[in-house]
């Protein structure tokens, strides 16, 4: 059963949550992340991204990167941009996109729980961006960045949640740059609290939806703590990290889409042949957003085609029966050459929230062809996570993304 708790958030003074409130690190390549620090001083992408504060020809990964972070951080809380509550406590975080409402609860979770797969994760890590991440946690004494948790619809608490933002006023409320709405409350109330800690208490599996470098980091970082400290007794706020958790029917997923520089030696017309194999091909007037799993759209040589796999290429296992999946083993990798789209610089990956156009774009400008998808759903990542199994890269694409600086989660020994 997992254990879900309150702890002490360092968080900014309310009335600046909105200056301090950023898109998570990793959604920046370099050069985006020194021009959106740049128009914000206040914006927690200074401190997730400490390398903004240098010349642009330094190693982003040298120790004083990481001690830069740190300091402003310290810094910060020193001059009261950030404050720590006093008490220990959970948070409700809501998100409004396109009318469309998620409330999460704020908490931590333990890293025993991650260890022994109470919280199922459902993608690999890559070595460089979690050691990254482990040495910003380790070097700052705080989880900067909450990851996203998912939980299968519970009564208890889809009802206090609603309770708690009938009867309390918003900690803050506010508007991002993207027009996402963003409300927070503090449950500090000690019946609400163990009602929490006891719904949590009596559901037995939970799910990364998004944060895997963040939550392996986490862990990583605890463990190191508790080899450091044998004497360990599981109270210390190493031993868990800070995550949003969100009931599975308030979640969207959306499509990711992907796109290829190269046609792997064939011209238009052999393509469409080999696709044709696998696929019924429909050309369709308009572009091509798939209406049901099992169906892909592709944009080649400026027309839209629709594309169902026939019914012997369709597989029922909860991985190889993704319509990703089916794309890279059916096109993407006997086609057009594209073995491990993890590393394979040929194809790209575009998050639906670009929307169509950008596919055209990519094609118009120079690729060759681009796949759009119908969006994998939060029952088949359960179902991918369940049984052990991982997803392909790319798979899944959540909006919208939780904003880091609201919440930290100090773990400072």
């Amino acid at each position: 059963m997992a254990t879900i708790t309150p702890f002490q958030a360092i968080h900014p003074q309310y009335d600046k949550a909105s200056e301090v409130a950023a898109l998570p690190y990793d959604v920046y390549n370099r050069e985006e992340a020194r021009a959106a620090a740049l128009l914000r001083p206040l914006s927690f992408l200074n401190i997730d991204r400490p390398e903004t504060q240098f010349p642009p020809e330094q190693d982003m990964y040298a120790p004083a990167v990481y001690e830069k972070a740190a300091s402003m951080l310290r810094s910060q809380l020193k001059d009261g941009i950030y404050v720590q509550d006093a008490a220990p406590a959970y948070y409700l975080y809501e998100l409004t996109m396109d009318g469309r409402v998620q409330t999460g609860i704020v908490a931590c979770a333990s890293i025993d729980d991650y260890m022994n797969g109470v919280i199922r994760r459902h993608e690999n890590t890559r070595a460089e961006k979690e050691e990254d991440r482990v040495r910003h946690v380790d070097t700052c004494n705080a989880q900067t960045g909450p990851i996203f948790l998912a939980y299968r619809q519970n009564e208890t608490l889809h009802d206090l949640i609603l309770k708690i933002k009938e009867q309390q006023k918003p900690d803050y409320a506010f508007v991002s740059e993207d027009g996402i709405g963003h409300r927070g409350w503090t449950v500090s109330d000690p019946s609400d609290v163990d009602t929490i800690l006891a719904a949590f208490a009596g559901i037995s599996e939970i799910y990364i939806a998004d944060g895997h470098h963040r939550a392996a980091s986490a862990v990583r970082v605890g463990k190191m703590r508790r080899a450091r400290r044998p004497d360990y007794d599981g109270s210390e706020e190493f031993n868990r990290f800070l995550c949003v958790l969100f009931a599975d029917s308030e979640l969207m997923i959306m499509d990711y889409n992907r796109v290829v520089a190269d046609l792997n030696g064939l011209d238009t017309a052999q393509f469409l042949g080999r696709v044709e194999e696998k696929c019924t091909v429909t050309a369709s007037p308009e572009p091509v957003r798939p209406a049901r799993k099992g169906e892909v759209g592709m944009y080649l040589d400026g027309k839209w085609y629709t594309l169902r796999f026939r019914p012997e290429y369709v597989s029922n296992d909860p991985v190889e029966g993704l319509d990703v999946s089916c794309l890279q083993r059916e096109i993407l990798t006997p086609v057009l050459g594209i073995g491990d789209p993890r590393t394979d610089s040929r194809i790209d990956f575009v998050g639906g929230i670009r929307g169509l156009k950008e596919l055209v774009r990519r094609v118009d400008g120079g690729a060759a062809v681009a796949f759009s998808m119908y969006p994998t759903s939060i029952k088949e990542l359960f179902d991918v996570a369940d049984a052990g199994r991982l997803m392909p890269p790319k798979s899944t694409w959540f909006e919208p993304k939780l904003r880091s600086g609201l919440y930290i989660h100090d773990i400072s020994e």
